[in-house]
């Protein structure tokens, strides 16, 4: 994914790493940290159980669309009954049933693969995510438009420990998750290499790709002792194989880089516990972030050397990750799809 603002950040969670005690308490578990004495918290929205979710949505309840969110359309869940309907291709195409957890996904692209998963049928959603205020609302108003069961996870990506708790108080509730989907990133631009600070390169590294790596493998355990068959998507970039014009981004291009080999590799590891790793590779998106006065110059640079002339909406990464997701593309691991309007091309 590249977002381009200058010294970007989106976390895909922050949570306080060490070991955690769980205590139920009503909708909310509290977990505690057992070395600071502080909490965050696992919230969540609807007691369905997985494959009876797509009941009708409550109706006069959304939430806030809180700071620096994506205007949402409404979520139409798919139902048992059109499911059940459906001829077998499009029974494939579905997620009907899957318990499907996304990082990153309080706003922007991950976001919006949560609800077209959600759309498609999932069971149940499960936000992992740094920002709790935004976590919380895209939560409880991914629920109250769809009535699919939605948990909040406060999360930091780069802490095992705290990704090891959560991923378990996910299969407690839900069972082994079917699908991850890695969303979560941030993103350094117009930064030479020979100015850019080892730490902010180190803090890169950690949440782009140790994020992934922790997240990838946390999940993989429960599906290989379940012998449970799984879809893992990772969300990197057009910049991890080649390079931006006009900007410098050199470290944001290594850290997707390293995303899209390291996904092969497990793919081709894990082909035999039947999880699938596939990569998806944005090119320039029309997010939030990049809707700033600073990058109207380069805005243009990016469109005139796209084939489509445009930037990606932010809804165009939806069905090639529900597809990914799903059952039709059974015998598809190990790839990096472009999405990117045809920019690579040149």
């Amino acid at each position: 994914m590249f977002l381009a603002a200058r010294n970007a950040v989106r976390l895909a969670g922050f949570v306080r790493p060490p070991r955690v005690m769980a205590a139920a308490v009503g909708r909310r578990r509290h977990l505690m940290d057992t070395a600071g004495g502080s909490e965050h918290r696992v919230k969540f929205y609807g007691e369905g159980t997985v494959g009876t979710a797509a009941a009708p949505p409550p109706t006069g309840t959304s939430a806030s669309s809180g700071p620096a969110s994506e205007a949402h359309a409404s979520v139409q869940p798919l139902r048992a009954s059109v499911y059940a309907a459906l001829p077998p291709t499009m029974k494939s195409l579905s997620l009907f049933g899957k318990t499907v957890i996304v990082t990153g996904a309080a706003r922007g692209l991950g976001n919006q693969m949560a609800r077209a998963c959600a759309e498609a049928g999932a069971g149940a959603i499960i936000i992992f995510d740094a920002n709790e205020q935004l976590g919380e609302q895209a939560a409880a108003e991914l629920h109250s438009q769809s009535g699919v069961p939605v948990a909040y996870c406060t999360v930091d990506v780069r802490r095992a420990e705290a990704i090891d708790s959560a991923v378990r108080d996910v299969v407690d509730r839900w069972g082994v998750p079917d699908v991850l989907v890695n969303a979560a990133g941030i993103a350094d631009s117009n930064i030479k290499a020979e100015n850019y600070d080892p730490q902010m390169f180190r803090r890169l590294i950690d949440i782009n790709l140790t994020g992934t790596f922790l997240m990838s493998t946390a999940v993989a355990r429960h599906m290989m002792q379940a012998e449970k068959a799984g879809s893992i998507i990772l969300v990197a970039s057009m910049s991890g194989s080649i390079v931006n014009y006009p900007q410098e981004q050199s470290c944001y291009n290594a850290s997707k880089a390293g995303v899209i080999q390291f996904g092969k590799s497990i793919a081709a590891e894990w082909a035999k516990h039947k999880i699938r790793v596939n990569c998806i590779s944005p090119g320039y998106m029309d997010t939030a972030l990049n809707r700033v006065a600073a990058l109207e110059a380069q805005k243009k640079v990016w469109t005139s050397l796209t084939p489509q002339n445009r930037l990606g909406g932010v809804h165009e990464l939806n069905g090639l990750c529900v597809y990914l997701a799903s059952d039709a593309s059974a015998f598809m691991t190990g790839s990096n799809l472009l999405i990117d309007g045809g920019y690579s091309c040149w």
